[in-house]
Parts: C-alpha cells; structure tokens; sequence
C-alpha cells in the first residue's frame, strides 16, 4: 500500500504533469526565458537546469541514507524515518500548486524536496522486504509493491487528466493535480504505517550513530568483498540504473521538447506505460522463477539497449508511443527483480536497513551520474538525442556485467 501511496510522486510529478507544467511556463518562447533560465550567475535550459536539480537531490540523499539506516537500525524505529521523508515529500508535492513562472527555482526546490522525500522513505521501505516476506515470497511480494503503485498511480493521473479535460486551455488542473499528488501520499500512506512494526532494533552498542552510518557502509563494503556474486550484481545494477532512471525522468522531456506532443497525448502515454508496466513486473517475476533473475535481468537490458537506439532515431509521434510502451514493459520488471535479487543475494542480518541504504546509495549514485551526465550533453549539443547514446553506454557496460555476474553463480553454485 506504500506503493499506491508514493508511486504517483514518480508518475505525476516526474513523469507526466510536472514535466508538462515546467515546459510550458519555462518555454523559450516566453521573453523572459528566450535565452534560458538564469540561475547563479548564468542561463541553462530548461529542462538541462531541472536534470541539475535532480541530479542535487539525490547527492543529498546519498549523504543522508547512511546517517538515517544507521539511525533506524540502532533505535528501531524506521517507521518513524519513513513516515517523515512521506511528509516532506507529499508537502512538497502539494506545495507546488503555488508554483508559477514568476518564481521557477522555487518550483525547482519544491520539486526537489518532494525527490529527497520519495527517495528518503523508499531506503526504510525497501528494508522492510526481507522482515516481512520470506525468501520465496520476495519476487512476488516485491512485484505486487510495483503493481500496486501503477495500478494507484494509474488512477490518480486519470483524474488529473479528467481535470484538464474539463478545463483544457487552463494550468489550473495541473496545479490542482500537484495538490492532490500530495494529499494521496499522505492519506493512503496511513494504512502502511498503521501495519509496519517499527523495525529491528539492534543492540550492538555505537559511539555515534552519526558517523556509525559511514562505518556501516564501508563494512558492508567489506563483505562484499567476500560475496563475488553480490558484488558483480551491484556493479551491474549500478550501470544499467544509470539508463533506466534517467529514461524515467526525461522520457516526457523528449516528447515535449524533440517531437512536440501535445499534453493530452502525453498524459494517455504516460497511463498506457503504467498499464504495461503493471503485466511487465507480473510476467518478469514470473519468468524468473522459470529461467532465474539474472537471465530475466538480462534479456531486459537488451531490451533497454534497443529502446536507446530506437530513441535516437524515433522521428513521428507513433515511434513514441510504441517506445513508450516497451519502456513500460520493461521498466516495472527491472525495478521490481532487482530489488528482490538484491534481498536474494543479502546474508542474513539485523542491519537490513544498512544492506539497502548500500543499495539505494548505489542506485542514486546512477542517478547522479546519468541526470548529470544527460543534462551535460544536451545543454552541450542542445539535443537530447546526443545523450541517449550516453545511456546506451551505460546499458551495455550493464548488461556484460550481469553476464559476468551469471558465470560467477555458475562457478559458485
């Protein structure tokens, strides 16, 4: 139910409505932004300064995860981390119905505090995996999680788009929509935190628990060392998330800004990717158990490399939507199996929170390194279809990663 409560954080707000508002009231057509945004001292483009953001939110997180996990596993109380990051990040959402082109770095603060409050929960919600599902039950429990967030999400976007539908030459329903984003993280978040325990408390005695969050990090690291299929899987996992994320943020951007769609096609598009994503991570979790995560993991970064190369080339709006519909395919699956492979491959601990703020951390260090890395080169070259072919370097180096990882199981089992 956390899924259904903060899934339409990623759908609305980044995916489809929030891109939607900022391109059209952060236009180069306007006078004042015909040059670019200005901020600290200089101009960049529109979406080049919002991938900046982004990209700063989640280096805030990367620095606070292991403060928080080691907070929460001491004391035993994650729940009550999880439930202030739902706070910050549905306040923020809701926060963004006053945001206007009179004042775009306030929307863009908005929009990256809601990001720190996404992402700050989902360290404490992801760690609850291995606490209450048993190890057979985590490919299924972790894939009914995803479908229940796009099945939720689904719902809350078909009423945003019935809001512009009824006024479609207004912003009002769009900012009406950022209120209620918020408003539905937060209410439906009620009956998570109403059944989670508080967490495990460990009584491992810490001088600090501050810097404790470093120390746990780096003894992870230092199982991993002893762990060759763990860590083959993260290496992997850090590369081709690099891709997929990405692709997640900027997907509406390119639309927009490379096909010039109109909102309405893509409000439909972004509810048609999360249907596809609905039977994606159903069917991967499923095939799965028949051909084994890492082969499923595989086949779909393939599938990610094809997307790229069809991206680059993608030139009438019916190339989108057939893209958009394989992006869907597979991006519910590789969220959802890599999460519980991750659990998988976890030894047996009391410090779970610490194994996924390691996770998470590497997960956000791809954002980082592929937001910035996208947003580099499009406010280089001023074209977005130069960095897709960024992110298909990322996706090979992952997929050969995950082979590697193959034969290390192999040689182990």
């Amino acid at each position: 139910m956390y899924d259904w409560a903060n899934s339409v954080y990623n759908l609305v707000i980044t995916t489809t409505f929030f891109p939607a508002y900022y391109a059209a009231i952060t236009s180069p057509d306007k006078e004042q932004f015909r040059n670019g945004i200005p901020f600290l001292g200089r101009t960049f483009v529109n979406t080049e300064l919002k991938d900046y953001f982004f990209g700063f939110a989640y280096i805030i997180i990367i620095i606070l995860s292991p403060i928080l996990s080691s907070i929460a596993d001491y004391k035993g109380n994650k729940k009550n981390f999880m439930r202030f990051f739902c706070y910050l990040g549905a306040t923020s959402c809701s926060l963004l119905f006053f945001f206007d082109d009179n004042d775009v770095i306030l929307g863009l603060f908005l929009l990256m505090f809601a990001c720190i409050g996404f992402y700050g929960s989902q360290v404490f919600y992801n760690s609850y995996l291995p606490e209450i599902a048993a190890e057979a039950d985590q490919d299924r429990v972790s894939a009914r999680g995803y479908t229940f967030g796009y099945i939720g999400s689904v719902l809350m976007q078909l009423i945003g788009f019935g809001l512009v539908l009824m006024m479609p030459d207004s912003k009002l329903p769009l900012k009406i929509t950022f209120l209620l984003v918020g408003l539905w993280w937060v209410g439906f978040a009620q009956l998570t935190f109403s059944r989670l325990p508080p967490g495990n408390r460990n009584a491992k005695e810490r001088k600090n628990v501050f810097s404790n969050g470093f120390l746990e990090l780096r003894i992870v690291w230092n199982q991993l060392k002893h762990m060759p299929v763990l860590k083959r899987f993260l290496a992997a996992f850090l590369f081709y998330s690099m891709g997929v994320q990405t692709v997640m943020l900027v997907a509406i951007d390119f639309g927009i800004k490379e096909l010039h769609l109109p909102d309405l096609n893509l409000i439909i598009t972004a509810v048609i990717i999360q249907l596809v994503a609905i039977v994606g991570a159903v069917g991967m979790s499923r095939l799965s158990q028949i051909i084994g995560n890492i082969r499923v993991l595989s086949l779909t970064v393939l599938l990610w490399i094809g997307v790229c190369i069809a991206g680059v080339f993608m030139k009438t709006e019916m190339h989108f939507y057939i893209i958009a519909s394989l992006v869907g395919l597979v991006m519910g699956g590789i969220q959802s199996l890599s999460r519980s492979t991750y659990s998988k491959f976890m030894p047996e601990t009391r410090d779970t929170a610490s194994f996924f703020s390691f996770y998470d951390i590497t997960e956000k260090f791809a954002i980082v390194v592929g937001i910035f890395s996208f947003g580099f080169i499009e406010g280089l070259t001023h074209s977005m279809r130069n960095s897709i072919m960024v992110l298909m370097v990322f996706f090979v180096i992952g997929f050969i990663l995950l082979l590697y990882t193959g034969k290390t199981i192999r040689k182990h089992s």
